[in-house]
């Protein structure tokens, strides 16, 4: 798919809290656990439990969300196709933070062993 600016304002004005419970419901649905949903957040964002809990209650958007986290340096090493964009082609950076995410949660809900899916 092609990146347009239209979806990266939309991506970048999403509340954060409005997509974290459909993580949850996507990891748990395939027999992962919410500490695993958050090893994989805490691993890329530097936030622990008690801190995405907090971002959600503020209401944060992803631009917020990433604004205040410490991007894991090896975040780079993650590839792969995800909601039909290939992250190493998205331009956007914080639309590509946001897809880094999607990523590790979807790898996580796939069956993905933690140390496959943390590069």
């Amino acid at each position: 798919m092609k990146e347009t600016e239209q979806h990266n304002d939309r991506m970048a004005r999403l509340v954060f809290a409005s997509v974290y419970p459909h993580y949850v419901t996507k990891v748990e649905s395939k027999g992962r656990t919410v500490t695993e949903l958050h090893q994989v957040i805490e691993w890329l964002t530097g936030f622990n439990q008690k801190q995405v809990e907090q971002l959600v209650a503020e209401g944060v958007t992803f631009e917020t969300f990433f604004d205040r986290a410490t991007l894991n340096p090896k975040a780079q090493a993650i590839k792969g196709v995800i909601c039909g964009y290939r992250i190493e082609e998205i331009q956007n950076p914080l639309t590509k933070k946001i897809r880094y995410l999607d990523k590790l949660v979807d790898d996580l809900a796939k069956g993905k062993k933690i140390e496959k899916i943390i590069p």
